[in-house]
């Protein structure tokens, strides 16, 4: 069980360019600063994962991650509110080009991500700022449902590690929506946690 004060602890980590371990809804994730340089290279090193990848902007909390990104279109919003928090990843456009070092060669684009997170990690709902987010595994390796799946190598160099239990072990759906504002269209990148009906019909009323 994750206690407020280790929630507290979290959130000083990251603020101060630390690499975390920690309990998402699906699997066990790596966490860093989205705005500092050597953070989000610390965290690429960690995994082994090429530079030019993009990984997934995280918020704690879902009205936070909307009000990150006023210039969402009405449409798209309310996909958001219907599909977060849970375990699924959006990508979204991304005009103002924020969060930079996230988005990755494709500035236009934003990978967002509100865990529902399991009652041993509820306390990581008081984290106020996101963080960037990829999963606690080298870069194309198995997935870590619990904190000893992590690789060794990664546990022995991440500045905290945060144990919220087993968990499901299915990363995150990832679901594009860049088009849905104009056109309603979306379409499943990766499948996942969130199965492809239940998208369909929490937004085909939209």
């Amino acid at each position: 069980m994750i206690t407020a004060e280790e929630a507290a602890t979290f959130g000083r980590c990251i603020a101060v360019g630390g690499v975390a371990v920690f309990p998402a809804d699906t699997v066990y994730g790596l966490a860093c600063e989205p705005d500092l340089d050597d953070a989000v290279a610390r965290l690429y090193e960690l995994k082994g994962r090429r530079p030019e990848k993009p990984s997934a902007l995280m918020f704690f909390d879902p009205q936070l991650a909307l009000a990150a990104f006023p210039e969402l279109g009405e449409r798209t919003r309310a996909a958001v509110e219907a599909l977060l928090p849970g375990g699924v990843t959006l990508l979204l456009p991304n005009p103002a080009h924020r969060f930079p070092l996230a988005a990755g060669p494709d500035p236009d684009s934003i990978g967002l991500r509100v865990p529902a997170l399991p009652p041993e990690a509820a306390a990581l709902h008081a984290v106020r700022w996101p963080v960037l987010q990829s999963s606690a595994n080298h870069a194309g390796g198995p997935d870590a449902r619990r904190l000893a799946d992590v690789p060794e190598d990664i546990r022995r160099e991440a500045d905290m590690l945060l144990d919220g239990g087993e968990l499901p072990g299915t990363p995150s759906t990832v679901v594009d929506l860049r088009q849905f504002e104009a056109t309603r269209d979306w379409h499943v990148v990766r499948e996942g946690a969130l199965a492809r009906d239940e998208l369909r019909e929490r937004i085909s009323h939209l």
